[in-house]
């Protein structure tokens, strides 16, 4: 299994007039840490209007520095909204093909469609159209890097036949993921060959083992991948904290550990109102009302970190401990765990340390 730093980048109030400077620059230097110590990549969200909870809107100029900085670490779009107006297919492609050119070919391109009233809202977007932006989309992307001269004739882009420049130096592209919540997304995602970002967290890893398992279903029986190739990696998201003490650990992770995982449903939650206002069926977005109800029966309020730890839903301890927690993501069926190594206030030191921990004493392990 490999190991990858993941980033929202929150900002947590109260803010003061350096503070989302101070957070970039930490985030360039746990980079460097993580090249250094073993790790394999690092990834972020793209977020937009998420006050404290991620200040991560333009994140492909973060890999720029990042890549600038390193030799080795991949970097991983965490992901990149695909729905229109967020970031037009052309666009995706050429910034993509960029940051592949300048890390000399250490680019995984993750997708996405987005689940929050804020950012949907906020740029216009019908919410039942964002599947379908989101396939078409990819479809787009692909096209220009693989093909000299293209030309979109799809639904939602149209452009006539033009040279899109550059190409990325991975080929025929980067690989490329796709990223779900529900079971029927875990379906689609394998249907067309894309590599899986399961995204919950606060989850165990039986139930990941659950969703995964209906991704390799679905992409072995995938004879036509939306990509040029069948990309067939598996990947997941946790919350982690390594300490020499595991009562430092813990102490260190209660308040983001706690924050996070509720923190995340309510935004995601927010959809079923906003469409319910609007006479819209949930559709693919009907795990929002899940969330919602969870919400208001107060159960997010009971999501402490004695759960986390009890239900290995989060990677936290000594090295031990977290050795042993990433390996049953490994037997899950987890080819790349992605590590949200600052959910909400974690101290700099803090995250430098769990960086260096894990890469010395718990990331060996795993590749043993």
């Amino acid at each position: 299994m490999r190991f990858a730093l993941f980033y929202e980048i929150p900002v947590p109030r109260p803010w003061e007039p350096d503070s989302e400077h101070r957070a970039y620059k930490n985030v360039l230097e746990q980079a460097v840490a993580a090249e250094r110590f073993g790790w394999d990549a690092l990834w972020t969200v793209e977020h937009h209007f998420l006050s404290e909870f991620s200040h991560c809107s333009n994140p492909e100029v973060l890999y720029g520095a990042i890549a600038a900085r390193t030799t080795r670490l991949r970097l991983g779009y965490g992901v990149r909204l695909m729905p229109k107006p967020y970031n037009h297919p052309v666009r995706t492609a050429e910034s993509v093909a960029v940051l592949d050119l300048l890390s000399d070919g250490r680019v995984d391109f993750g997708t996405g469609r987005s689940s929050t009233r804020a950012e949907l809202e906020g740029f216009g977007i019908d919410p039942g159209e964002t599947r379908a932006m989101w396939q078409e989309a990819i479809g787009h992307v692909v096209a220009c890097w693989t093909t000299d001269e293209v030309e979109l004739s799809g639904r939602y882009w149209q452009m006539p036949k033009r040279r899109v420049i550059p190409k990325p130096l991975q080929k025929p592209h980067p690989p490329i993921w796709g990223a779900t919540s529900s079971d029927e997304g875990h379906r689609q995602v394998g249907s067309l060959g894309l590599g899986l970002c399961s995204f919950a967290v606060g989850v165990p890893p039986e139930e990941v083992k659950a969703k995964v398992d209906i991704y390799r279903e679905a992409i072995a029986g995938c004879t036509e991948p939306l990509g040029a190739f069948v990309h067939d990696n598996a990947a997941t998201f946790t919350m982690a904290l390594c300490a020499p003490d595991r009562q430092q650990a813990l102490d260190a992770a209660r308040e983001s550990f706690e924050h996070y995982p509720a923190a995340g449903a309510r935004q995601i939650a927010s959809m079923t109102g906003w469409m319910e206002e609007q006479g819209q069926d949930l559709g693919s977005y009907a795990y929002a009302a899940e969330l919602q109800k969870t919400d208001e029966e107060g159960l997010l309020d009971l999501l402490s970190l004695e759960y986390l730890v009890e239900s290995d839903a989060a990677v936290v301890g000594t090295p031990d401990d977290c050795v042993r927690v990433c390996r049953r993501y490994a037997e899950a069926g987890i080819d790349l765990l992605l590590c949200l190594v600052n959910p909400y206030r974690v101290p700099h030191d803090t995250v430098m340390q769990t960086i260096e921990l894990m890469g010395r004493a718990v990331i060996p392990e795993l590749r043993a």
